[in-house]
């Protein structure tokens, strides 16, 4: 079979069309447009973790600051196989945890936030963001 210019071109296109069409979902799925850019610090007690991929999660109950019921908050992380590298396990931070978060708060001010460092109950600080930041000398 002999592949004319034109049918290559076609061949060509249908391939980047696919390629395109498979990146794009991806990039658009890792923008944190909805967090805001400065950081804030909350402190509660470890409710659920889930180490899973794409996105881990903790869940928080936070006392609320003007003395009304306790909050869950969420906070994504990134996943399991980053986490695993920096020596987070499914024991290092345990329900009934008291830890320190300091993340990227949700623009529409409810309670979530992307999780940038954590100190868990042995006082250690890990980045859970996934991006290798050196750790935070005032947390």
């Amino acid at each position: 079979m002999r592949i004319t210019s034109g049918r290559f071109i076609s061949m060509f296109a249908v391939a980047a069309i696919f390629v395109l069409g498979s990146v794009l979902p991806v990039w658009a799925h890792h923008s944190h447009g909805n967090y805001e850019d400065t950081f804030m610090d909350i402190e509660g007690v470890v409710m659920e973790m889930h180490l899973v991929v794409p996105h881990s999660w903790i869940y928080l109950e936070v006392k609320d600051p003007k003395g009304g019921d306790p909050q869950i908050w969420a906070m994504e992380a990134t996943g399991r196989p980053q986490l695993q590298k920096i020596g987070v396990t499914p024991d290092y931070v345990k329900p009934g945890d008291t830890v320190k978060a300091r993340c990227h708060h949700l623009r529409d001010g409810s309670n979530g936030c992307l999780l940038g460092y954590l100190k868990a109950k042995d006082g250690t600080v890990k980045d859970w963001d996934g991006n290798g930041a050196q750790l935070p000398s005032d947390f």
